[in-house]
Parts: structure tokens; sequence; C-alpha cells
């Protein structure tokens, strides 16, 4: 980041499969945005939207950027940035580098209107689609053989992907924004869950929604700073990379927005992790540095991630809970993040949270985000 920038207000619809327009749902997200950050459009001096190819929001709309313009009436500048899953936290660090002093970050899809084969079409092309897809190798069979090697090196289990699950349900239940919202989910429900991709069940994998998000940062000061925002990649494929059990992007990303906040992951009190599959959450652990290599399964065992633990993870629910709508998702985990930091997540509050850290992953680790946040 070139500047300090705060985050102003935050808004987000209630994830789902309702059949909205997307015009409908961003036109929420941003509203609510606004209000609560107490500013207008016209305060803004651009607009970042991140959203998935039209095939699969499947409105016919392929220059969303003036679409936008029409709904908030205002002609401006307004950069799309495509990232697929990590579009969210990757709309973020774009905006955090405009010279700008307010900014408005909205992320919006709708996919859980596409026919499945679409679906699968369509965003398995963010993890790989030239040497793989053809031979069935879809996300969750790829997520499946990272989780394989994450046994085989590590003496990781799927009853610790199933604690994982088990624990995201529970947060997902007191998260009013989430379709699990009230709904208990057992831990005996989750081991007879029907097999995907082995290791992996059906509880293993998270839910396809609809959905928006956004958010108002400013150079102006509130009492929410973004302390840290890092950007990295890597190679497409899990394959081509020396180590599938250890995902590059994220631990560059981590690195990076921790040297920019000048703290350590132990000064983390809450986290959101992109949990697309049980085992990308807890390769997370160790990749932004939170155990050592290979440790992970520990932090789940001893309940150091649950709700009551030293590590909150995923209190919202995660994207196992709370949905996975493609390019909002991260701009969820954000509103999450300064949601907790304000004190505003009732049954679900962290106390005394001052670090938050929003963690969000384009493909099968390709791109990842990672952005840091204090309570001021």
């Amino acid at each position: 980041m070139v500047s300090k920038k705060y985050v102003h207000g935050v808004g987000m619809t209630k994830f789902s499969v309702d059949d909205r327009t997307t015009m409908s749902m961003a036109y929420e997200a941003i509203t609510d945005a606004l209000n609560d950050a107490s500013m207008g459009i016209d305060d803004m001096g651009a607009i970042v939207i991140s959203n998935s190819d039209t095939k699969v929001n499947d409105e016919r709309q392929r220059h969303y950027s003036p679409l936008l313009a029409s709904l908030v009436r205002r002609k401006m500048p307004i950069i799309r940035v495509p990232a697929v899953c990590g579009g969210g936290g990757t709309a973020l660090w774009s905006a955090l580098r405009l010279k700008y002093d307010n900014v408005l970050v909205v992320g919006v899809d709708k996919v859980a209107a596409a026919p499945t084969n679409l679906i699968t079409k369509e965003i398995m092309a963010a993890g790989e689609n030239m040497w793989e897809q053809d031979e069935g190798l879809i996300f969750p069979a790829q997520n499946a053989l990272v989780a394989q090697q994450h046994i085989l090196k590590y003496g990781t289990t799927h009853e610790d992907l199933e604690l994982i699950a088990y624990k995201n349900h529970y947060n997902g239940s007191l998260n009013p924004k989430a379709p699990f919202y009230g709904k208990k989910v057992s831990l005996e429900d989750i081991r007879k869950g029907p097999m995907i991709a082995t290791p992996f069940n059906l509880f293993d994998c998270s839910m396809t929604v609809n959905g928006a998000a956004a958010a108002v940062i400013s150079s102006d000061p509130s009492d929410v700073e973004v302390m840290g925002s890092g950007l990295a990649t890597d190679y497409i494929a899990p394959f081509e990379r020396d180590d599938m059990t250890k995902w590059d992007s994220t631990i560059n990303a981590g690195t990076d927005a921790f040297k920019q906040a000048g703290i350590e992951p132990s000064d983390i009190d809450v986290v959101e992790i992109h949990d697309a599959f049980s085992i990308v959450e807890l390769i997370a652990y160790e990749d932004l540095g939170f155990c050592k290599k290979g440790h992970g399964k520990d932090m789940i065992r001893k309940g150091i991630v649950n709700l009551d633990g030293k590590l909150p993870v995923n209190t919202s629910g995660g994207l196992k809970a709370r949905g996975h709508p493609i390019s909002p998702t991260g701009l969820a985990q954000i509103y999450e993040i300064v949601e907790q930091l304000r004190g505003r997540c009732g049954a679900r509050q962290v106390k005394s949270a001052k670090y938050g850290l929003a963690h969000n992953i384009g493909g099968a680790g390709g791109t990842c985000a990672v952005n840091i946040f204090r309570k001021r």
C-alpha cells in the first residue's frame, strides 16, 4: 500500500440460492456499505468491482462496469477485477492502490442458478482446463489429491477434516447472513456424508450460493485500519509445484501482508480462511504461519481454531457454511472481520479482537490475497 487506508463501511446480502439478479444484490450490498459509512455514492472517487464471467451469472452482460454506473447513477472510474474465487480480496488489494480518497469495493455473482455442468466447466477453468479437466480432474478431485498428499506426509486424517467442517457449520448456524443459519449439522451427519472424491465427502466441499458484498475504504481515519494487503500468484496447476501441500501464493501474500502490518501471526485474534475445501483451511493454518508445517491437524484437534479457542477461524461459517458465491467471497470475509473488530457479531463474537486477517484464494492456490485489519 502507498498510504494508510481505513474501512468506513461494509455491507452484504444474505448468501442464498434465491433467484435475484446481480444488480439487485449489488445494490443491496452497496447501499448497506454506504449507509454503514454514513457516506453517499457522490463521495466515492472510484469503484472496483469483481464478478465472474457472464456464462456463470447467466445475464448476458460482458461490460459490467457501465452497467454498475447505470445502477448507481454516477459516471466515474469503475474498474472490473476478475480473479475468480479470489476476486473479492484482489479487488480490495487493487482499490487500496488507487489514488482516490474514497473507493467503493464490490463483489457480486449469481452462480447457484446455473446448471451444475456449466458451473463445473466454467469455474474449473480457474484451476486448469488444458491438461486435467478432460480427464475428470475437476476441483473436488484436484483438492482431494492435495488432501491425500497431506495425509501421507503428515499423518492428517479425515477425522481432522470432519472437525473443520463441524466447526464451520456450528459457526454458520449463528450467522444470519448464512444459508445454514439456525440449522445444526452433527458430527455424525458429516461423517456419513456421501463420497465425492476420496477422501472428500459432501461436507468437505463448500456450498455454491448467490450473493454480493461491499466495503468503503478511505484515506480518512476510522475505527478500522487496513494494516497490510498482500497479493501473490503461483503456477496454475498443483502438479506443476514442488509440493502440493505447500501453497506458495498464501505464503508469499501472507508474508507481504504481515511485513506491511509490522506484526506476527501470533498477534492475530480472528481469521477468515478460504475453506473452499476442508484441506485448504488446514493447509492455510500452516502457510500463514499460525503453526509449523504438518501441524495444522493439531490446531483443530486441540480446539485452537474453534469459536472459543485461542485463534477463532471462520467465525462466519466460512465458505463451507456461509457459502461460496465466487467473486463476493473475499469481501464477505472482510465484512466478517470488520464486524468482529467492531464487536457486532452477536452469538459468534470473539472477545476483545484487535487484529483480524482475511485469506482469499483464487483457483487451487493460483492466486491469493491476504488482508490484515486493526481495531483502532
